[in-house]
C-alpha cells in the first residue's frame, strides 16, 4: 500500500515543479519582450542618428527652435515681463511656432504681418458699423479671405512662391478675427497683438540670422556647382569614349559607367533647386547674394 504522506509529498513536488516551470516561462517571455523592445529602440536610435549625421544642421535647427521658445516663454515666467504684455504673451509663443523656418526666409513673416494688419483693419471697420453688423462683417471677412487665400494656393505661381505665406495668412487672420470679437478695447487689443507678433517674429529672425544660419541661396549655389561638375564629368567621359578606337563599352568598367551616368543625379535635383530658389527669394541680402 502506498502511504498517503508519500502521495501528498509527490503531488506537492509536482505542483512545485509546475509552478517553477510557469514562472520560468513568464520570465523568458518577459525577457524576450524586453530584448525585442530594446532591439527596436536601438534601430530607431540608429535611424535618428543617421538623419542627424547626414545633415547636422537639422539638429541645430531643432536646438534653435527650442532656444526661441525658451526665450519667448520668459515673458510668462518673469513677472516684470509678464506685466508689460499680460496674457497676450501666448501670442508670442504661437508666432514663434508658426513663423520659425529652417532657412533664413521672410515668407511666413510677410504672411503673418499681412494677416494681422488686415484683421485689425476689419475689426476697426466692423466696430464702427454697429453691434448688429459687427458679427456679420467678421464672419463674412473670415469666409471670403480664408476661401480666397486657400484657393490661391492652387495657382501654380502662388503655390511655388507664397504657399507657406498663404497658409500662415489664413491661420493668423482667423485667430485674430475670432479672438477679438468680444473685446471692448479694440485698439488696446490691436496694440497688444501687434507687439506680441512683432516680438515673436523678431526673436525668430535674430536666432535664424545670428545662430548658425542656413541660407537657401548658398545651398542653391553649392547645388548648382555640384550639378555642373557632375554633368561635365559625364560629358568628358562620353567624349573620351567616343574617340576611342573600340567603340564598345567594356563590361567590367563600372567606374566609367558611373561617371557617364552622373548626369542623371543632376537632372533629378530639379525639385530641390526650385524649392531652394523659392526660399532664397525671401532671404535678405547676405554674403555674395
Amino acid at each position: 500500500m502506498v502511504n498517503e504522506g508519500e502521495v501528498s509529498d509527490g503531488s506537492k513536488e509536482v505542483q512545485d515543479r509546475n509552478e517553477r516551470g510557469l514562472a520560468r516561462r513568464i520570465w523568458l517571455g518577459f525577457a524576450g519582450l524586453l530584448s525585442g523592445l530594446v532591439s527596436k529602440l536601438s534601430k530607431v536610435w540608429g535611424k535618428v542618428c543617421g538623419v542627424g549625421s547626414e545633415d547636422p544642421r537639422r539638429v541645430c535647427h531643432c536646438l534653435k527652435v527650442g532656444l526661441a521658445l525658451t526665450v519667448v516663454s520668459l515673458f510668462y515666467y518673469m513677472r516684470p515681463l509678464y506685466e508689460s504684455i499680460g496674457s497676450n504673451a501666448m501670442w508670442a509663443v504661437l508666432t514663434v511656432v508658426v513663423v520659425f523656418e529652417y532657412t533664413v526666409g521672410l515668407n511666413r513673416v510677410a504672411g503673418t504681418f499681412l494677416a494681422g494688419a488686415l484683421a485689425i483693419g476689419v475689426h476697426w471697420v466692423a466696430a464702427h458699423c454697429g453691434e448688429t453688423l459687427e458679427a456679420a462683417i467678421l464672419r463674412t471677412s473670415v469666409f471670403l479671405l480664408a476661401s480666397a487665400a486657400t484657393f490661391s494656393r492652387f495657382i501654380p505661381i502662388v503655390k511655388q512662391r507664397f504657399d507657406y505665406g498663404a497658409m500662415i495668412f489664413v491661420l493668423t487672420f482667423s485667430l485674430v478675427s475670432v479672438s477679438g470679437y468680444r473685446v471692448e478695447e479694440l485698439f488696446e487689443l490691436a496694440h497688444h497683438r501687434f507687439s506680441t507678433v512683432v516680438l515673436g517674429t523678431a526673436i525668430c529672425m535674430l536666432i535664424c540670422i545670428f545662430v548658425r544660419p542656413v541660407w537657401a541661396g548658398q545651398d542653391l549655389h553649392f547645388l548648382i556647382v555640384r550639378n555642373l561638375e557632375r554633368i561635365s564629368d559625364s560629358l568628358d567621359e562620353c567624349v573620351l569614349k567616343y574617340f576611342e578606337d573600340d567603340k564598345t563599352l567594356i563590361d567590367g568598367d563600372e567606374e566609367r559607367c558611373k561617371r557617364i551616368l552622373k548626369y542623371k543625379s543632376a537632372l533629378n535635383t530639379k525639385g530641390t533647386e526650385d524649392s531652394l530658389a523659392n526660399f532664397a527669394r525671401w532671404e535678405p541680402s547676405h554674403g555674395q547674394f
